[in-house]
């Protein structure tokens, strides 16, 4: 079922094929039946998108369940590890030196204060600490000082995430020395449509830290933005492109446009809350062993919209009342929901708590 062709007109042999994996994956301990493909189309994604709603919900969960646990979700904690002043003009992005968002600039943190939060992450049930760096391409001693920030966060038995624009192979190489687990950088829509949301940054640029990253031996954390006036058309080739890299991306971060005052995409269209969820269905779907994760815009999101992105495929969520400079649901709201929903945060091997 997971990754396979968009029609599935026969349910119980659906049913029937689940139930065979799951007793396979239950005996052996190990995944069965995995379908990655890295073939898709845009038309091919576009009906996916498009099946009936229960069907498609009902397809991406029987896909999540047999290579993820529905009842476990994955905490991260993100940091803005340097703040404002980026001289891209991403039309979403409040950091932009470009736009009038009243954002403070702040320089690149201590490494002392990141490991600081990072600890403090760690005791609210973070198991992922992730640091965010306004900068269209970081110079090597910027690299230098992240990887230093990245050796003492790991060594606090976390997992590692940075995000810093473009990396060369050599700065991937680095940091992959420093231990880094994880490298976000997103593709942020379709290809079709990357040029009414950013021109000073191409879609190929994008391809290639993406591919030095991957050449470094370092995981990737890539997704895309939604909301942002885009078609669906565009929601299913941002996730096309996302699909035929080959490994797939092992964390795909889908966000929700938090619309920011000054910014140009303030006072766009919000996008229907149900095609949230048949993007993040569609995700899980085309990238079965994805961890999918429900990223920006929770604030604005009811906890019914959120328990059905969990439902349809999603299994990863930021903690705190911050992401970089834009409000999150916070860890009491996040811990009352997902008790509601009898879900627990996920732990490393080791761990203790």
């Amino acid at each position: 079922m997971c990754g396979g062709a968009p029609d599935h007109d026969v349910i119980v042999r659906a049913l029937w094929a689940n139930a065979v994996r799951l007793c396979e994956r239950l005996a052996t301990g190990k995944p069965a039946g995995m379908n990655v493909r890295h073939d898709w189309t845009v038309n091919e994604a576009e009906a996916l998108i498009a099946r009936p709603f229960h069907d498609l919900l009902f397809e991406a969960h029987a896909c999540h369940r047999e290579l993820h646990d529905p009842q476990v979700v994955e905490a991260a904690m993100l940091l803005s590890v340097k703040t404002g002043a980026c001289p891209e003009d991403c039309a979403y992005c409040p950091q932009s030196a470009k736009w009038n968002t009243d954002l403070e600039p702040a320089r690149l943190m201590p490494a002392e204060e990141i490991v600081a939060s990072a600890r403090s992450a760690q005791a609210s049930g973070a198991t992922r600490f992730c640091m965010g760096a306004a900068w269209r391409a970081p110079n090597d001693r910027q690299v230098e000082e992240v990887a230093v920030a990245v050796e003492a966060v790991g060594a606090l038995g976390m997992e590692t995430c940075v995000t810093l624009g473009m990396l060369t192979d050599e700065q991937a190489t680095r940091l992959a020395g420093a231990g880094l687990d994880f490298y976000n950088h997103n593709l942020d829509t379709s290809p079709e449509f990357y040029g009414e949301i950013i021109t000073t940054r191409t879609y190929e640029d994008r391809l290639e830290t993406l591919a030095n990253v991957r050449d470094a031996g370092v995981k990737l954390c890539c997704g895309g933005i939604v909301g942002m006036g885009e078609s669906r058309r565009d929601r299913a080739g941002l996730l096309v492109q996302l699909a035929r890299l080959d490994p797939q991306p092992e964390s795909v971060p889908i966000n929700l446009l938090v619309q920011v005052p000054g910014t140009p995409l303030h006072g766009t269209d919000e996008l229907d809350p149900l095609e949230l969820v048949r993007t993040i269905a569609a995700a899980r779907l085309m990238m079965p062993e994805s961890v999918v994760r429900l990223s920006a815009g929770r604030s604005q999101m009811t906890d019914e919209l959120q328990a059905l992105c969990l439902h349809a495929g999603a299994s990863s969520i930021f903690l705190g009342d911050r992401l970089l400079t834009t409000a999150n649901p916070g860890d009491d709201h996040d811990r009352d929901l997902l008790g509601r929903l009898d879900v627990d945060l996920a732990v490393l091997e080791g761990d203790a708590r």
